[in-house]
C-alpha cells in the first residue's frame, strides 16, 4: 500500500480505518452476538 493509498484510509484524527477494520474481525464476537447466543441458549432450556 503506497503513502497517498494509506492517507487516504486515514480519519481527520489519523485513525487508519483499514487496520480498526482487521483488528476488529479477528476480535471474536460482537455485543450483539453474544446476546444472540444466550438468547438462544437461554430459550433451549
Amino acid at each position: 500500500m503506497g503513502r497517498q493509498q494509506k492517507k487516504n484510509n486515514l480519519t481527520i484524527a489519523g485513525t487508519d480505518i483499514v487496520e480498526v477494520k482487521r483488528l476488529n474481525s479477528q476480535s471474536g464476537l460482537s455485543y450483539n452476538e453474544v446476546k444472540r447466543l444466550l438468547a438462544e441458549n437461554y430459550f433451549k432450556k
